[in-house]
């Protein structure tokens, strides 16, 4: 039976971690975006490889402290190790405010990843707590709740540090906001249900190679884990270059100011939320991947088509947000990336849900753990492809028409998997 997410939503046993999630994703992109902004526009400081380095640092502790970060969650009560980490964000507010105040560029990075270290540590915990608050059919509802609000709060933080960091209070701005959001979270950080610890036992090790490496095999052992860890991964992937495509499509394609970038992030934050908080309806609470393969399909197409529609669409004098959506060509261009945001929502939150329903308890936070390596791997490995592409010649549209054709084939591997019968409808 199909469980409603906003109903789910209003209960103790997921309202409070997804609004702790929310605030947390909100901070990380709230801070990075005003900290590149304020250095570029106000203090004069860094250049194009500035946002680089900010991404570079943020994504690092992901590779490096996951499999400590999965044995604490697995060690510990879930709900301690989250409440932990968020009053580790609330110092770390305290100190980006000082840095703001101080227009310290340096002062910046370093506190930015200190964020990177405090979302990595974060993130096997709340995936990880999921089934141990919600029963098996509302997985998927649970999921498409937390996949929404994370990307609401990545594009809420990152339009809303971007306006304050041009503000001339703009340091004092962000540093309150951020300081308030990370009270919030802690506040409902509280409200948690508590949870006894999944593997009293386990003994903590600090070899991060090793233990990077076990955990990774362990995981892939298990083929429902290793296919949907590989398919997460590879959204991300597609979610990471279309995020770095917007600014050069709205830009040098389509012609656009910087209203257009923000409207794109919008669009795609609102599709990725309807598929997520869809996935439930969908399946009707059943774990499932058998549309899995259909929501990569139509990814490949949108994607491709959004692509082809930016392109033409440069002619057209969309030189606005009110241009986009006063224009048939600009609500063609939006159309597209919002069918194919909720596509990626639909392709994403049952494999999330699969992932975790096979973990075994007692070490799946270490399995969410190994899930965020090859996620930060990908994400890396799609930044480098993109790179290379843009310096082969590639515009935009072309950059995003390969990953479309990539996508395509990827789409084609899952249904193989999560289709063994006709038409894509298996189990």
């Amino acid at each position: 039976m199909a469980v409603s997410p906003l109903a789910l939503l209003r209960t103790v046993r997921l309202g409070p971690l997804a609004l702790t999630q929310a605030c947390g994703a909100f901070n990380d992109n709230l801070v990075k975006n005003a900290m590149v902004v304020f250095a570029l526009f106000t203090l004069g400081q860094g250049g194009a490889g500035l946002s680089a380095l900010a991404g570079a640092l943020f994504i690092a502790p992901y590779l490096l402290l996951s499999a400590t970060a999965g044995q604490l969650a697995d060690r510990y009560p879930k709900s301690r190790v989250i409440f932990v980490t968020k009053l580790a964000e609330c110092v770390l507010m305290l100190a980006a405010a000082a840095a703001f105040l101080a227009g310290s560029v340096p002062g910046l990075l370093a506190v930015l990843f200190g964020l990177g270290v405090q979302a990595a540590m974060f993130g096997p915990v709340k995936y990880g707590v999921l089934p141990e608050l919600l029963r098996p059919e509302e997985l998927v509802a649970g999921n498409g709740v937390i996949e929404a609000g994370t990307f609401l709060a990545i594009v809420g933080g990152t339009v809303v540090g971007g306006m304050l960091a041009l503000l001339p209070a703009g340091p004092a701005l962000v540093s309150a906001l951020g300081l308030a959001v990370s009270v919030l979270g802690v506040v409902s950080a509280r409200w948690i249900p508590a949870q006894q610890a999944a593997d009293r036992r386990l003994r903590i090790r600090l070899n991060i190679v090793a233990e990077t490496w076990h955990l990774v095999r362990q995981a892939f052992a298990h083929p429902t884990i290793r296919w949907s860890i590989l398919g997460i991964s590879w959204f991300w992937l597609v979610g990471a270059t279309l995020m770095t495509e917007f600014p050069v499509l709205a830009r040098d394609t389509i012609g656009a100011d910087g209203s257009v970038l923000t409207l794109f992030l919008t669009v795609f934050a609102v599709g990725v939320g309807l598929g997520s908080i869809g996935a439930a309806r969908v399946l009707h609470g059943r774990l499932s991947g058998r549309w899995v393969p259909v929501a990569g399909l139509v990814i490949s197409v949108f994607l491709w088509e959004f692509a082809a529609s930016a392109h033409a669409a440069a002619g057209f004098g969309l030189h606005s947000a009110g241009a986009m959506v006063s224009s048939w060509w600009g609500l063609r261009v939006l159309g597209d990336l919002l069918v194919l945001a909720a596509a990626g929502g639909l392709f994403s939150v049952p494999l999330y849900a699969l992932m975790q329903d096979a973990a075994d308890a007692s070490r799946r936070s270490r399995t969410i753990a190994a899930n965020n390596v090859i996620n930060a791997l990908f994400m890396v490995a799609g930044a480098g492809l993109t790179a290379a592409l843009a310096t082969a010649g590639l515009d935009a549209p072309a950059v995003l028409q390969a990953a479309a054709g990539a996508n395509l084939c990827v789409a084609i591997g899952l249904a193989r998997v999560w289709a063994p019968r006709p038409f894509g409808l298996g189990s």
